[in-house]
């Protein structure tokens, strides 16, 4: 979505007429209930043309496609091997089954409840949370959910405000 009426909040050299408000009003529109359902947000900054035409070196597609097939593969057997019939991957997983499966460290335990406390976040939340480190750890071929997933899933979930 954009992130505000007119779609240019936070765009360098622009400022809009109403200011913060118009950004804090638009973002407002979108029910808590409803944000509370989507597990990563991304605030994607307007991209200049000198950003556009340096040279940036990234991961490409069919590699990343390569990862997720994987990690998918990787979530199947887990499922698979704790009799969770139905359930193939971490997103499909209720609320016992991804606690079963994440199973923090205490730095990761830690971690989770302060920010659970800090910003207020619902059950559902905390266990989106839970799948989306479970993912990044798959994604990443790590047997076990660390400090560092809980903390980039966080990042996901609170850049926009901890509903």
């Amino acid at each position: 979505m954009n992130p505000c009426k007119c779609g240019l909040a936070g765009t360098p050299g622009h400022v809009c007429k109403r200011g913060e408000r118009c950004q804090a009003d638009y973002q407002a529109r979108i029910s808590g209930p409803f944000l509370d359902r989507i597990d990563i947000r991304v605030d994607v900054p307007a991209v200049s043309a000198r950003d556009m035409m340096a040279p940036c070196s990234s991961e490409s597609s069919a590699d990343v496609a390569r990862r997720v097939v994987a990690a998918r593969k990787i979530q199947q057997s887990r499922f698979e091997a704790l009799g969770a019939g139905g359930c193939h991957t971490n997103s499909a997983a209720g609320p016992n089954l991804i606690e079963s499966v994440v199973r923090p460290d205490r730095d990761s335990q830690d971690l989770l409840m302060r920010a659970a406390e800090k910003f207020s976040l619902s059950a559902r939340a905390y266990h989106r949370v839970l799948k989306v480190a479970r993912t990044l750890a798959d994604l990443g071929g790590v047997e076990n959910v660390l400090r560092e997933h809980v903390a980039e899933a966080l990042s996901y979930r609170i850049g926009f405000g901890a509903a």
